[in-house]
């Protein structure tokens, strides 16, 4: 006899029919870097979307045609809120008017580098109270193998609604780099994993709407893992280089012009380079979500764990710089001027989550140090989760320069005059080898 073809309940049907058609609402939960792009992406191809935050002043910006994020034109809101394409909300009552639901909340730590996973099952409880018979909802936010299936669908279940009769369940990693200009969100290959094969089959039909290249997986464990070990690669090779760094400085060898060296090899190397620390909601997280995970099974990630450590040690690795620079000059830390140039965690975004800058700030703030910052994109300071330094940018002028005993370079933004900056200042610890092309004397700049 043939194999018998798995049944398609009437309301999984009724939501195929109505992603293939693209009247399908999707709604975006979390409208933050994540979210706000992904909503560009899915209004592009052509689908309405509801965008849902638990923040007022985000949904009150947002309807008012303003952004808060910098490489998200205000524009575009205001043109994707009057086309009617998107609508933002804080009535969470509305999830039951989505097809399709994508969750794009934060995964931080704990303050003992555990996963803090109460933004994600949170919003699946949510969801779970709206949740209605024909919907898809998929996870999106970074998080360990195994979360879709064991912290998220137990949530939606609470419902009494049954995965696979009544809804479906995927996992998609999101793959944003706030501020690059060579990759937007439908450039970016999207990776697809669903609870099953109907989940699949909606979620990478979904997101073809939206991308140019949907990459199925077998499982939401897959999808999860690839998004892990994309972050391990790039915070274990930065580790290694910052710990170069340090080595190299010793014997006096600069890093940055062996990196130039070995970048010439066309085949077998791929560059990364030194900094400050580890910024973003991705790579100085993620590492720790795997090792957790890990110990779960017996496991020790001790290469992901070091990595993780020497990552988190550098903003201290610079203030022993910063030390070492003042001393040259016969002033210790304690009541010294000092600058800090950018807030950002990297180059020419508004970013500062997990930025290296606020530890600096906090740290050199503790050693009794008068700290300001200038940062041409954050012009203040807001509240973190576990920050809230209550600053104010500061002007960048010569004069204003001259007034500071060290200034510290912690993000190289493009729009800074370095020529004015070495020229102006008095003394200069560059975490970035921001200053390397400045012609003249640089007798007055430490490399950090």
């Amino acid at each position: 006899m043939p194999e018998a073809r798995p049944r398609t309940f009437p309301a999984i049907k009724r939501l195929l029919t109505a992603i293939e058609s693209r009247s399908a609402v999707v709604g975006v939960i979390g409208l933050g870097y994540v979210g706000l792009p992904l909503i560009r992406a899915f209004c592009a191809g052509g689908l309405k979307t509801v965008g849902f935050d638990v923040d007022p002043e985000k949904i009150h910006k947002l309807r008012a045609g303003q952004s808060y994020i910098r490489h998200f034109p205000a524009q575009l809101v205001r043109d994707l809120v009057r086309s009617g394409q998107f609508t933002p909300t804080d009535d969470f009552s509305r999830i039951s008017t989505c097809d399709a639901l994508i969750i794009c909340v934060p995964t931080p730590l704990t303050i003992h580098r555990e996963p803090d996973m109460h933004y994600v099952a949170g919003t699946a409880s949510t969801i779970s109270r709206y949740l209605r018979p024909g919907q898809l909802v998929v996870l999106e936010s970074t998080t360990y193998p195994g979360t879709t299936r064991e912290v998220v669908l137990p949530a939606l279940e609470k419902s009494g609604r049954s995965v696979g009769r009544d809804f479906l369940l995927a996992y998609s990693p999101e793959r944003e780099d706030p501020g690059r200009a060579d990759f937007q969100t439908a450039d970016i290959p999207k990776v697809v994993g669903g609870y099953d094969a109907p989940s699949l089959q909606a979620a990478a039909a979904l997101y073809q709407h939206a991308v140019k290249t949907v990459v199925p997986v077998e499982s939401c464990e897959i999808a999860e893992a690839a998004k892990i070990l994309e972050n391990c690669y790039r915070c274990i090779n930065i580790a290694m280089i910052n710990e170069l760094k340090m080595i190299f400085d010793r014997m006096g060898v600069d890093v940055w012009k062996v990196i130039a060296a070995a970048r010439t090899k066309p085949f077998g190397f791929q560059a990364f380079y030194p900094g400050p620390g580890l910024g973003g909601h991705c790579i100085p997280i993620d590492p720790f979500y795997l090792s957790w995970k890990a110990r779960q099974y017996d496991i020790t990630a001790r290469f992901i764990e070091l990595a993780g450590e020497l990552n988190t040690s550098m903003p201290y690795y610079v203030i022993s710089k910063v030390a070492d620079a003042l001393n040259q000059i016969g002033k210790p830390i304690r009541q010294s001027r000092i600058l800090v140039l950018g807030l950002a965690y990297k180059k020419d975004v508004d970013d500062l989550r997990e930025s290296p800058s606020i530890v600096l700030i906090e740290q050199l703030k503790k050693r009794g140090a008068r700290v300001d910052y200038n940062d041409p994109l954050i012009p203040s300071t807001h509240r973190q989760r576990h920050h809230d330094l209550q600053m104010k940018s500061v002007p960048l002028t010569p004069a204003n320069l001259r007034k500071y005993d060290l200034v510290l370079i912690a993000t190289d933004h493009s729009q800074y005059d370095w020529s004015m900056i070495v020229a102006s200042s008095r003394l200069i610890v560059d975490t970035r080898n921001a200053t390397a092309g400045i012609k003249g004397s640089k007798k007055h700049i430490i490399r950090a």
